[in-house]
């Protein structure tokens, strides 16, 4: 978290005094939504996995440029994983890993009409929980994963592309957003080798 912070901060100050001498018109927002995530993997073409649906929050500067073209760095609080199903030892089972993710994009915002835009660029995803839930008819299990003892990578560099409408003050957003890294997981049958994936859609205010 305290990384996470302190890379919001150095991003959105290097970013606000590289445009300061440029517009005073910066524009500021919120945003939240639902996510649906999933996983793309590396080597385990035998692991069938499912979209998850989690939740996103973010607040983000939007930072003029030129007409029609800003900088947007954001905050972002993004729940991520997957789930997955089948049999195990006979009896059904129910398998999801829960992810949660604090982020900064680093976007750019292209602007071809006035209530239309589209955003892409990269982002740097900030792993802060970890939890597994294992569901069978009979019994329920659950781990939280100690992030600071095992082979998950605690940060992760991805990419996001995605369109906006406004409609006066509101912004519907839908976004896809993909991690470059895998998450440096075992390999196992229950912890693949895997990168994020996310489709994200929101709805936001622009102050």
């Amino acid at each position: 978290m305290k990384k996470a912070g302190a890379a919001a901060v150095i991003l959105l100050g290097c970013a606000i005094s590289v445009n300061a001498q440029k517009t005073n018109k910066l524009g500021f927002g919120i945003r939240g939504g639902l996510n649906l995530a999933n996983i793309v993997q590396n080597g385990n073409n035998d692991y069938a996995s499912e979209m998850k649906p989690g939740f996103n929050a973010a607040v983000y500067v939007e930072i003029p440029l030129v007409n029609g073209l800003s900088v947007q760095p954001e905050l972002q609080f993004s729940q991520k994983g997957y789930k997955s199903s089948g049999t195990y030892l006979g009896s059904p089972y129910d398998y999801r890993a829960n992810t949660n993710y604090v982020e900064v994009p680093l976007l750019v915002k292209i602007v071809p009409s006035k209530n239309f835009a589209i955003v892409v660029g990269p982002q740097l995803s900030f792993l802060t929980s970890t939890a597994y839930k294992f569901k069978t008819p009979n019994a329920v299990y659950e781990n939280v994963v100690d992030n600071e003892n095992n082979d998950l990578r605690d940060n992760v560099l991805g990419g996001v592309a995605g369109i906006e409408v406004g409609v006066r003050n509101l912004v519907f957003s839908a976004r896809y957003s993909l991690d470059f890294q895998k998450n440096n997981g075992d390999g196992s049958s229950f912890t693949p080798k895997y990168k994020n994936q996310v489709i994200g859609l929101s709805i936001g205010f622009r102050l």
